[in-house]
């Protein structure tokens, strides 16, 4: 079985993806975490296969505050796939960020808000 761990700011968005994986996935399990603070130790507790996290603009979905996050799961000895997920369409900027960290090795994939469902959870089934 494979385990998500979900980081997503708004709780509503969180369950719709949530819902989105158990449908497209086979053989799934997501966790959301409750807040950016509790996530590395979410990912110690239920040891996952996959970490996403939404990466946005402001305090604590900020890039680095992510990157923070990144660092912790990966110095726990976590051995799951890091996935950023960022709005491509509202900031450029931080989806530069986001290519930059997939470049040097600090994430494993990323996530434009614009791809479809289904190539959605491809991604997060492929890593």
């Amino acid at each position: 079985m494979k385990k998500i761990v979900l980081d997503i700011q708004s709780s509503i968005h969180a369950h719709n993806m949530e819902r989105m994986l158990l449908q497209e996935l086979e053989d799934c399990q997501v966790v959301i975490s409750e807040s950016p603070d509790s996530t590395a130790e979410w990912c110690r507790l239920h040891r996952p296969h996959v970490l996403l996290m939404e990466v946005k603009a402001f305090s604590p979905w900020m890039f680095s505050e992510r990157m923070a996050i990144c660092d912790k799961v990966r110095r726990n000895g976590e051995n799951c796939r890091i996935i950023l997920f960022v709005d491509d369409e509202s900031d450029e900027t931080l989806a530069e960020k986001v290519r930059q960290a997939r470049r040097e090795g600090r994430i494993d994939a990323f996530l434009f808000g614009s791809v479809s469902e289904t190539y959605f959870a491809s991604v997060i089934d492929s890593v």
